[in-house]
């Protein structure tokens, strides 16, 4: 290794090093403010060291990572959900029982495996990624000490996200038996040199999108996703639905454009098929919902459904760059709602438990008007209305699948919008109802958590209006990927 292999890896040097910093600190000093402080500036760090690293970029750093500049904006997106996090955890934590310090330190090393899994095109440097992700969100899930819920919800996802790394592992196997390799053009090199390994090809595949799913939260793997985010810790639950889906994203797209699509039509006919369920199961489960993080939760399935179209574009269309195109401004646009919305469930929430019902919203317009207004904002971007950056992001799925000739995915983008229109309305219905009492005993607003979620509202509205920066900026990250 160089100077240049180094600067490429300053990003995840600079986080990996604060790690150890972090870990020491807590160590000796245990201040709640503190860590949060630390940690916030860690991941800032981090954010601001990917501008330096951009020159080195794009650079093969060993046969495991490539640092390009699609792994940099994708980088850049957790990096910016992590701080986040850390800004509603702080908020969330504070007058709860227990020391909070080892929660921030998790979340660090959470976050430094989804920023580890965007850079790489090998199966093992994958799974290193993957579980270093799973196990801290194992801890971060049950770490609140006040009752059961929270344990209940950490169990279901360390059992079952176990099911899904084995039957990973399980394809990987496969994959390895056919092309002795764990890279990933390794398959397609498989299909045209040895198509007598077809069959395993084909086998491994499947296997490895199952589990896949399972982290997507794509139907029929879905059924963990609202009782694991109404469990858990409501920041945790926005990083889940936000850091860990966008890393798995990342990898998708890598696998998917360095084996040169999908070849096999079974394979393709079964991802369209579950895409197609995500998209109207999410939003007729969502429907049938009184709490609003379960709301949230099966919204989340929906919109990865809506996110298959650019992904299953890709085998479809001659050129790759709309179909990518189309899927990174998707994922941006969700990263700023689904952290917006999970925000306002944080700033709602008491110590004692989170603001999952749905009462907890009524009469919100005449209680709390800016924070009334946030999610108004937020939930029409979610429902795809113009002028937000959900209907921009919707629009580039469209394009992306008449390019496809995806006729059918279209279809159920339709439908499943038209039905998710019905229940993001009925939050803002609530909200605007004036209780017969307008008591309640709320927290006070925190102004850092506060000041993030109207910065996140302003830039669903920003990209909404004026979306050049961000498609120039999802344009040089496609022009910059390497391999």
């Amino acid at each position: 290794m160089n100077s240049a292999d180094f600067l490429a890896m300053l990003p995840h040097l600079v986080l990996g090093v604060a790690i150890v910093l972090l870990m020491l600190v807590i160590a000796f000093i245990r201040n709640h403010a503190l860590t949060a402080t630390l940690t916030a500036l860690s991941m800032l760090a981090s954010l601001l060291a990917i501008g330096p690293s951009l020159e080195a970029l794009p650079r093969q750093v060993t046969p495991l990572y490539i640092f390009d500049a699609f792994g940099a904006y994708f980088t850049g997106l957790i990096l910016i959900a992590g701080i986040c996090t850390v800004v509603f955890s702080y908020r969330y934590l504070q007058g709860r029982r227990g020391d909070p310090d080892e929660y921030y330190l998790l979340l660090a090393i959470a976050t430094f495996g989804a920023i580890t899994m965007v850079e790489t095109t090998h199966f093992a440097a994958f799974l290193l990624g993957l579980e270093i992700l799973s196990i801290s969100l194992y801890v971060l899930i049950a770490y609140p000490e006040e009752g059961h819920v929270p344990l209940e919800a950490g169990v279901k996802y360390l059992v079952l996200s176990g099911v899904a790394s084995t039957t990973i592992l399980f394809g990987l196997a496969l994959l390895y038996n056919a092309t002795g390799s764990m890279a990933f053009q390794a398959a397609e090199r498989a299909l045209t040199d040895q198509p007598n390994y077809e069959v395993y090809v084909v086998a491994g595949n499947m296997l490895v999108f199952g589990g896949l799913a399972f982290k997507l939260s794509l139907v029929p793997f879905h059924m963990w996703t609202p009782d694991v985010y109404q469990g858990a810790p409501a920041p945790i639950s926005g990083f889940i639905a936000t850091v860990s889906k966008g890393a798995v994203v990342a990898l998708v797209y890598r696998y998917l454009i360095g084996g040169d699509g999908l070849d096999n039509d079974a394979l393709v006919t079964a991802l369209s098929a579950i895409a197609i369920a995500s998209m109207v199961i999410g939003n007729l489960l969502a429907l049938m919902q009184r709490d609003f993080k379960r709301i949230l939760a099966y919204s989340s399935i929906a919109h990865l459904g809506y996110l298959m179209i650019a992904l299953l574009a890709i085998n479809a269309l001659a050129t790759l760059d709309f179909a990518v195109e189309a899927g990174l401004i998707y994922l941006a646009a969700y990263f700023a709602m689904t952290l917006a919305a999970f925000g306002i469930v944080t700033l709602l929430s008491s110590s004692e438990q989170d603001a999952g019902d749905l009462e907890y919203y009524e009469g919100l317009f005449w209680r709390q008007p800016w924070v009334a207004g946030v999610l108004t904002i937020t939930l029409l971007s979610l429902a795809g209305i113009p002028m937000t950056v959900g209907f921009i992001a919707k629009f580039y799925l469209f394009g992306a699948g008449i390019e496809g000739s995806m006729y059918t995915l279209l279809w159920a983008l339709i439908v499943g919008s038209a039905i998710g229109i019905f229940y993001y309305l009925r939050v803002i219905f609530i909200m605007t109802h004036r209780p017969e009492s307008t008591l309640r005993n709320e927290r006070p607003v925190a102004r850092g958590a506060f000041a993030v979620i109207c910065l996140l509202g302003l830039t669903v509205l920003a990209f909404g209006v004026y979306p050049t920066p961000l498609i120039v900026l999802v344009g040089m990250a496609i022009s910059g990927m390497g391999g």
